[in-house]
């Protein structure tokens, strides 16, 4: 429901004005006409989600991976419905990561401008940082040192700021009559000055094709922009490795299984196997050190062909558990085999007051596998399939790891600790036991809300919430 939510970006209402009056094709319809078919993976559809500045559940802008001409691409497309396409910080921060995805992954960009540019009220928090606006013009630069294509089209308004990630890109197209381009737009020549002129004298697809130079290509109508840049694509002599039809077989146990067998109850009582058996081609899984450490599932499997390294939490991350854990990612980074992790880690009960030394080990080891993971040299892939909770997460490739894709089930959680735990409350007839159960009982309700799947896609914590039975496609 949330994601068909998102999809309609500001609204029925927006998308009438959007398409009826301003003769515009709304975002998603335009990325239909560039991509060669439908395998589009939307990442993070549901950031800016309730966020205390927007009163529709969208970031204004769509990112995705998608294919044009056979080419893997990475798009950023403002979606004009959802006010304007203003950019809010959550639309900065979505933008960010689409560009550290296209540099890891070496993925062509392809940029969709219509934009009214940043939010003024909110500047502090999208101008003047390192991780703010400007940084999306840095990362272009960088991203062309790197030889990595990124082309543009200019489908809208394209204001202030926004106007340079057209004129950065190596190829620009501008619609007639649509696209503009221009620092400061009619109404600030207005007060600024007080002469009025037309947006297509100031900054329209004439002037920029003809006078500026802004723009390469100049489109009458947005399918032939369309058109245009997918023939710029075929042109940029950028053609990664042909994808070999690898010959894969389905696992034994459907997949349709997995939204049963995803886990409600975060204390790891679930067999990780019985997910992996509904995950790997043909639920063929070569475990590795079977008898060791059970506590953590670690061994070799393919998915849709491709070999891959699995490590999955069966429970909580113990001394052996950790130390097969580092093993293990170890051999994956010597014989360059991508990793998967599958994370439910098993919060930790209150310990003694008195540190033991089985805890001391656990802590040494947890700190080994931390140091493999950090060092693995491999592309690795992070799924939450269950609770996702303090030191192990880190273990087990959270975020801050840096996996190169981060998912979520909608079941996850992700928290320092689980809210159950705090069940010790003081005994009746102490002076201070409302107050303080009162203050547990707040305490309690904040983490649960803040550990849900979708507080954290919210906040592109992670790259999407997906359903269980997708993964293998994802």
């Amino acid at each position: 429901e949330l994601l068909e939510t998102v999809s309609k970006g500001g609204g029925e209402d927006a998308i009438l004005r959007h398409t009826q009056r301003n003769k515009k094709l709304f975002v998603r319809e335009r990325l239909k006409l560039l991509l060669d078919d439908e395998s589009f993976l939307e990442l993070s559809p549901l950031a800016g989600l309730s966020m205390p500045y927007g009163d529709v559940p969208a970031a204004g802008c769509l990112t995705g991976i998608g294919k044009i001409c056979g080419v893997w691409c990475v798009f950023m497309a403002n979606d004009a419905t959802v006010k304007g396409g203003t950019i809010y910080p959550i639309g900065v921060k979505k933008q960010l990561r689409a560009q550290e995805i296209a540099m890891q992954n070496r993925l062509l960009s392809v940029y969709l401008v219509d934009s009214g540019g940043a939010f003024l009220p909110l500047q502090s928090e999208l101008f003047p940082d390192k991780s703010h606006g400007g940084r999306v013009f840095y990362n272009e630069a960088i991203m062309s040192a790197m030889r990595i294509p990124q082309v543009a089209v200019v489908c809208g308004s394209c204001v202030a700021g926004g106007a340079y990630v057209p004129t950065m890109a190596e190829e620009a197209v501008i619609i007639d009559k649509i696209g503009t381009l221009f620092l400061a737009g009619p109404p600030l020549v207005k007060a600024a000055t007080g002469e009025y002129v037309s947006p297509e004298d100031l900054g329209g697809a004439k002037l920029h094709s003809k006078v500026s130079g802004c723009s390469d290509h100049f489109a009458s109508s947005e399918k032939e922009a369309y058109e245009c840049i997918r023939n710029v694509i075929s042109t940029l002599n950028y053609d990664p490795l042909p994808e070999e039809a690898l010959e894969h077989d389905s696992p034994l146990y459907s997949s349709d299984e997995l939204l049963g067998l995803a886990p409600q109850d975060y204390r790891c009582t679930l067999p990780v196997k019985l997910i992996l058996s509904r995950l790997m081609d043909g639920s063929r899984f070569q475990e590795f050190k079977a008898s060791y450490g059970t506590t953590l599932v670690t061994g070799f499997g393919h998915v849709e062909g491709h070999l891959v390294g699995v490590v999955a939490n069966n429970g909580e991350l113990s001394h052996d558990a950790s130390l097969k854990g580092s093993h293990f990612v170890q051999l994956c980074g010597q014989r360059s085999i991508p990793i998967l992790f599958f994370q439910n880690t098993a919060p930790h009960t209150a310990e003694p007051t008195s540190v033991s030394q089985a805890h001391s080990n656990r802590l040494k080891a947890q700190a080994s596998m931390m140091a493999a993971v950090a060092c693995a040299a491999v592309p690795k892939i992070t799924v939450v399939i269950g609770g996702c909770y303090g030191s192990e997460s880190y273990a087990m490739c959270g975020r801050s790891f840096s996996p190169n894709f981060l998912f979520l089930w909608p079941n996850a959680r992700v928290a320092l600790v689980d809210s159950r735990h705090f069940s010790t409350v003081p005994q009746a007839g102490d002076s201070d036991c409302t107050g303080d159960e009162s203050e547990l009982k707040h305490l309690k309700e904040k983490l649960e809300e803040e550990s849900s799947a979708f507080y954290s896609s919210a906040r592109l914590w992670d790259d999407g919430v997906i359903l269980p039975q997708n993964t293998r496609k994802v």
